[in-house]
């Protein structure tokens, strides 16, 4: 396959956004796209008046050209929209969440793989080039065992009105938590407040349990004076700071940490342990749009018939936890185990 056919679904807050780059892209031709509104379909027809544009939905899935349909709707029409693409046997990428519900996403996975198709979600941390530094001291053992991360998605807006500070804030840190550590809890716990509308919590407190006694911790919240976008990591040997509002060092690596005196005769507090301050490290990196490189990595895996890294597996494990942490929320904090729902 030389060249990908693609059309993009949703023109709203996103859309534009992998409209840009999916236009950019070598290989790619960006043939359609498809909205509700047509305000929004003629800003494109504006910006790439060669892009076929619809409000029809079923042109788009039954036009033979298209290879690949990019879903960039709101999260409750998710499901359907990437179900009825992979029935027209369509290569699907999904932006975040893949489903509300556990077993549609399950379903959606199936159906790909029945069809033979690619399904990807927009998981857009996993592909930013910080994280995947992280993840290599992670996994090389730089900063030792981890013991745990919390993470800050804070900002004052954007309001919503059909989801919580849960399903529309944590994807993002769900995902990355999930991929640095590679695994998944078995447990979490949510708390959370409707201050601004009745029923649709702004302000959310989660926390990830894992088996092997790691925690994380997320704060989520679009009712905050302070724009944060920042994850740190606690390990045995040192701790690691990702901040995304940085525009340049993005991550701080401390060499800091408590160190056992290896003498066991030690019996009052504190005096087998001793702490370590080291240096302050801010590396180097090379820096692409996230966002361009995981549309780059959708197309790639259709051509060269490749398993993304955030497969429709990935999307579904983040469902999961999505899942039992509204369970949480909705019953006052009781923790609930991942797949009790």
């Amino acid at each position: 396959m030389d060249k990908i056919n693609v059309a993009v679904v949703g023109l709203g807050y996103w859309g534009p956004n992998l409209v840009r780059n999916f236009n950019g892209i070598p290989n790619v031709s960006l043939i359609a796209c498809c909205d509700l509104s047509e305000e929004n379909l003629r800003k494109i027809n504006q910006l790439y008046p060669s892009v076929k544009t619809t409000q029809d939905y079923n042109e788009i899935l039954n036009d033979l050209n298209i290879d690949a349909i990019v879903v960039a709707t709101s999260a409750p029409t998710h499901y359907d929209l990437a179900k009825q693409a992979l029935i027209h046997d369509k290569h699907v990428y999904v932006e975040k969440p893949l489903t509300l519900e556990s077993a549609t996403s399950t379903e959606l996975v199936d159906l790909a793989e029945k069809r033979n198709r690619i399904l990807m979600v927009g998981h857009l941390l996993e592909y930013h080039p910080a994280i995947r530094k992280i993840k290599s001291y992670i996994d090389s053992g730089e900063i030792g065992e981890v013991y745990y991360l919390y993470s800050q998605r804070l900002n004052l807006g954007k309001v919503r009105r059909d989801e919580n500070a849960l399903w529309s804030l944590a994807p993002h840190d769900i995902s990355v938590i999930l991929y640095l550590l590679d695994m998944e809890p078995v447990e979490v716990t949510t708390r959370g407040e409707s201050y601004l509308r009745d029923g649709i919590e702004d302000v959310v407190f989660c926390s990830l349990h894992f088996s092997n006694g790691v925690m994380a911790h997320m704060q989520l919240s679009w009712l905050d004076p302070h724009k944060i976008r920042k994850l740190t990591i606690v390990g045995s040997k040192k701790m690691v700071v990702f901040d995304d509002m940085e525009s340049a060092e993005k991550i701080k690596i401390y060499d800091k940490g408590v160190e056992g005196l290896g003498n066991q005769d030690y019996k009052s507090y504190g005096e087998d342990l001793t702490l370590r301050f080291g240096d302050i490290v801010m590396p180097s990196i090379n820096m692409k749009e996230p966002l361009r490189t995981e549309c780059m990595h959708f197309i790639e895996c259709i051509m060269e018939r490749k398993i993304p890294l955030s497969d429709g597996r990935d999307g579904l494990r983040v469902v999961k936890v999505l899942e039992a942490a509204q369970k949480s929320l909705k019953n006052g904090g009781i923790p609930t185990k991942i797949g009790d729902v």
